[in-house]
């Protein structure tokens, strides 16, 4: 094969590559160019490149930092590889391409110009633009999301007691003859858990705690709800049952929608300190555990009477029961939603109701402030992973002394 059937070879093979191919003199004027790289420049045909810059072809910007680059290739003999490309046309519109350029040496080992090779990139960058684009847009979303998460956390601790109610009315608190305490821990950053402890007049006191079934913002938003209704219900009903009932009706047209299922687990109990009398209704809720002083015995509060109904927002019309138990000097109840005992150890087992009255048993001799911290220690140690991943609730109250007139 001859010098000219080489070069017509060497042609051919340029044109048929897709990739645009381009040798440029030490002053920067093209001297070859293949046909995919004259379409890319905008020509129909390679000798309509020929002699051109890349001045005359970008932008001043973009043409004199392709020029610097070639100029410093053929200064240092050290070519650029797989570098990417933003180029900026003089109608304004914008391409990118993945470009190696390297010196071209003639016979004598001279540097005479450069040569390079460039690939249209643009799609995929523009497809990566948009994925940068979306990833930040979402980035911002998410801390906005997190930001509106954050705040909704601290006002939702605004739910629950800040002080409680003192028997007799007026004296300190250190000096009532009924000490309450609480416990809350959200499993994210707002939860579905909800307490209350109400003064209902000067002998009476009411205690709510509820658990919105789900997590996050959706049962937090039924927190929200819920509370509104407890102001409500806590001023018309002292019965507990009546006071459940009520709070069923109002509930259900608004927790079950057509496309939307929330409902809301609720116990309620009303002590009267005079008499030492406590009735309880139970709404689908963990039974309560009575902390017996006399017998110094943990058990359950209802004790075989038949007074849990279902969970609130699930049936119409329901009637829940009212149970009683008449409490003694120093003893204590205590409610708690199932996140305290459903954490699971090896092999998924959970702690469960009855290892939790156990651990009440052993601890009966503490305050309320210091059991309620034993208990979760307890329930932790348990835990496989060592931490609580649902809400938790604790409230509850001591009997010291019935009220005299």
């Amino acid at each position: 094969m001859n010098r000219l059937e080489d070069k017509s070879l060497m042609q051919r093979l340029m044109d048929n590559i897709q990739d645009n191919v381009y040798v440029m003199d030490r002053g920067g004027h093209i001297v070859f160019i293949n046909k995919a790289g004259a379409k890319w420049l905008g020509f129909n045909s390679p000798d309509d490149v020929i002699g051109k810059t890349d001045l005359d072809i970008f932008t001043n910007e973009h043409g004199r930092a392709a020029f610097e680059d070639e100029q410093r290739i053929i200064e240092t003999g050290e070519p650029i590889l797989g570098i990417e490309e933003k180029e900026t046309w003089a109608d304004g519109h914008e391409t990118w391409v993945s470009t190696s350029k390297m010196p071209l040496h003639n016979d004598d080992g001279q540097i005479v110009g450069t040569f390079g090779i460039s690939r249209d990139i643009t799609e995929h960058k523009k497809a990566e633009i948009r994925a940068e684009k979306y990833a930040e847009e979402n980035r911002q979303f998410r801390d906005m999301f997190e930001d509106d998460l954050r705040m909704a956390g601290q006002l939702q601790k605004t739910f629950f007691p800040t002080s409680y109610p003192v028997f007799p009315e007026g004296v300190d608190p250190a000096d009532s003859l009924v000490r309450f305490h609480h416990y809350h821990h959200a499993g994210g950053m707002v939860g579905g858990d909800f307490c209350s402890i109400r003064k209902l007049s000067k002998t009476e006191v009411g205690i709510f705690l509820c658990d919105v079934m789900g997590h996050g913002v959706r049962a937090a938003l039924g927190t929200a709800i819920v509370r509104a209704v407890v102001e409500e219900s806590s001023r018309q009903k002292k019965d507990p049952g009546q006071f459940l009932s009520h709070m069923n009706q109002i509930l259900l047209p608004i927790l079950r929608q057509e496309d939307e299922f929330l409902f809301a687990t609720a116990c309620y109990l009303v002590a009267d300190v005079k008499t030492g009398l406590v009735r309880m209704s139970n709404a689908g809720h963990p039974t309560p555990i009575l902390l017996d002083a006399t017998h110094q015995q943990a058990e359950w509060f209802e004790q075989g009477q038949p007074s849990k109904g279902p969970a609130l927002a699930i049936h119409d019309s329901v009637r829940y029961t009212t149970v009683e138990r008449r409490l003694h000097l120093r003893d204590a109840v205590m409610l708690f939603t199932d996140g305290i005992y459903e954490v699971a150890g090896a092999g998924e087992e959970e702690f469960g109701e009855k290892r939790l009255l156990a651990a009440v048993q052993r601890h009966k001799e503490l305050s309320l402030r210091e059991l309620f911290p034993a208990l979760l220690n307890e329930a932790r140690a348990f835990a496989a992973e060592g931490a609580f991943d649902d809400d938790v609730c604790l409230v509850g109250f001591r009997l010291l002394d019935l009220l005299t007139p």
